[in-house]
């Protein structure tokens, strides 16, 4: 299965983002099984935090995966970016991304649903996606402002620049930069921590800073969603995306 749920430690579960042959990209497939993990997950009360990370040392999540033939023509991929990358949805256990390698696109929107992130030293992280004509939706252009400031949100998004794991610490956008051997390892001892306390006074506590937040993105979304259906109906993803395939610059009209 391209996501599957380890139990490393009492009370803590792990979803590892199986797909190291396309660099942890996200598909139909996985983009589902995210999905579907997210509520189970929720409902499983021995499960007190989560650690997320992707298979392999290239890539913690490379976001959608642009020679999947169809995905933007989902009739509800929308839906389903929300459901999988929580981008408006509220999970309530504490959740703890491990990120190696390369976290891009939709792999840092699903990173930004996290509330915590040790990220390796040397990992890459950012939000290229104008290059490839099409808008950062998972999540990005609605929280990353508020995560990490205006400046270097706008630089990450509009540039599209990438960063390593030491700047995304210093700026706001890492819990901790890790050594990249130690990556997981402390990640796991964050969760182990949480999944120590009280569960009832996490979980609370995890709603009293984010629900209000996450309330306020569903409000919100409407408005990206009109954005998105406009930078798709320009016809710039499909050159972006074939740019991307045949690793060339996109040369866009107008």
């Amino acid at each position: 299965m391209p996501i599957r749920v380890e139990a490393p430690e009492p009370h803590v579960a792990m979803v590892v983002i199986d797909h190291p042959a396309r660099r942890n990209a996200l598909g139909e497939r996985e983009f589902r099984e995210l999905a579907a993990t997210w509520p189970r997950l929720a409902a499983d009360a021995d499960v007190r935090a989560v650690v997320v990370r992707g298979e392999g040392d290239a890539a913690f999540c490379s976001g959608a995966d642009l020679a999947a033939a169809g995905l933007s023509a989902l009739p509800d991929i929308d839906d389903l970016i929300d459901a999988a990358l929580l981008k408006t949805r509220f999970f309530p256990k504490p959740l703890v991304a491990a990120i190696h390698g390369a976290c891009v696109a939709g792999g840092l929107e699903l990173a930004l649903s996290c509330d915590l992130r040790v990220v390796s030293a040397g990992a890459r992280l950012g939000l290229p996606e104008t290059r490839w004509g099409i808008l950062p939706s998972g999540g990005a252009a609605m929280k990353l402002v508020e995560q990490i400031g205006q400046a270097d949100a706008m630089r990450m998004m509009l540039a599209g620049e990438l960063i390593d794991g030491t700047e995304a610490a210093r700026i706001g956008l890492a819990t901790l930069a890790a050594d990249p051997a130690a990556t997981v390892a402390e990640a796991l001892r964050l969760a182990r921590r949480i999944a120590e306390a009280s569960p009832i006074a996490t979980q609370a506590t995890k709603r009293a800073v984010l629900e209000a937040r996450q309330r306020g993105y569903g409000a919100r979304e409407p408005f990206e969603r009109a954005r998105v259906a406009e930078v798709r109906a320009s016809g710039h993803a499909a050159i972006g995306a074939a740019a991307f395939l045949a690793r060339a610059t996109p040369r866009y009209p107008g």
